[in-house]
């Protein structure tokens, strides 16, 4: 056991990392490489592409190559040591394998990512055992490829390091949209699956099914939400929130605005239409005008797991607020 073990893991799906991308994940799916949890074994759990296995594997090679798979880190920081477990894999595990770090802006594709450098060289693996790799590369990583060569299975993937915050996300406030805070969803376009008021629900989504979902749009339209603000302010930061939502995220997303003091039909444009990954928590500064409501566009359809609107109230939305606190308290 090394010190840097003490260090989060930057790639946990507990702090919001993802699996992005791999080029194969027939017999093991690609999201186990990031389960906070050990994994563990069951004898005889037979699927209909044999044993199922808590890990990635991929299928046997029949021609030169490697296997690879690109983990978003839900904590971008400097990487300080990374642990590669092939736990119960034993049969089936990799040779070698060497990881590689990207420092990129926004919410790329995994292969729109083209500069990559290297964290772990090619090292050999043994079977159903923890590797753990020192890594002196100081620069601040936001994704990691694993490769392995030239296939077969890996467990859980580890990157331990210390988090490196983007100064231009660090803005103070309250979320403004929160259900804890007073905000209530004003209006919705559909909820076949789930309900719009989880996309303002505290904490973070741990399954799909805590998150707002519509019905597959079949015409030209597109879904929405609108939010009653807890109180009239500005909003600095939108975070829309993907997590859990692979297949059935929304394409695009925007976010308008209106202050219903001067023109409850007067919106205008909070976040552009922007383009969003699947199962990503995304997070834009924004410079917006005061506003009492939002809506929140998807496009065409698909999940949200959260909403989030950080900003600070105007002097006469926390006026309201102490009034409600006074009439509800006495």
């Amino acid at each position: 056991m090394t010190e840097w073990t003490r260090l989060p893991d930057l790639a946990s799906r507990a702090v919001g990392g993802g699996v992005v991308w791999a080029n194969d994940e027939l017999f093991a799916e690609r999201e186990n490489l990031v389960k906070p949890a050990e994994p563990v074994y069951r004898s005889y759990t037979f699927g209909h592409k044999g044993q199922i296995y808590d890990g990635w594997e991929t299928r046997r090679r029949r021609e030169p190559g490697v296997d690879q798979a690109v983990i978003r880190l839900g904590l971008p920081g400097v990487v300080r040591g990374i642990v590669v477990d092939t736990a119960f894999f034993k049969g089936n595990y990799p040779p070698f394998c060497w990881v590689e770090g990207a420092q990129v802006e926004g919410y790329p594709a995994a292969d729109e990512i083209t500069e990559w450098f290297p964290l772990v060289e090619r090292s050999a693996l043994k079977g159903d055992e923890k590797h753990f790799f020192d890594v002196t590369e100081g620069r601040r990583v936001t994704h990691v490829r694993l490769t392995i060569d030239p296939d077969g299975g890996v467990a859980r993937l580890r990157v331990h390091g210390q988090p490196v915050a983007d100064p231009r996300l660090l803005v103070g406030g309250v979320d403004l949209a929160a259900l804890e805070n007073g905000a209530v969803v004003a209006g919705c376009s559909n909820m076949f699956y789930s309900s719009p008021n989880n996309l303002i629900a505290p904490g973070q989504a741990t399954v799909m099914g805590e998150g707002w979902e519509t019905a597959r749009r079949r015409d030209e339209g597109n879904d929405w939400v609108s939010v009653q603000l807890a109180a009239a302010g500005v909003v600095r930061l939108v975070e829309l929130d993907t997590s859990h939502f692979k297949g059935n995220a929304p394409g695009w997303a925007s976010v308008s605005g209106c202050d219903a003091r001067q023109d409850p039909d007067a919106w205008f444009d909070v976040l552009p239409r922007t383009r969003l990954q699947p199962d990503t928590r995304h997070r834009f500064p924004v410079d917006s005008p005061e506003v009492t409501h939002a809506r929140l566009d998807i496009y065409p359809d698909g999940g949200m797991a959260r909403l989030r609107l950080i900003g600070t109230p105007t002097s006469d939305g926390l006026s309201h607020l102490q009034a409600v606190w006074a009439e509800t308290t006495n």
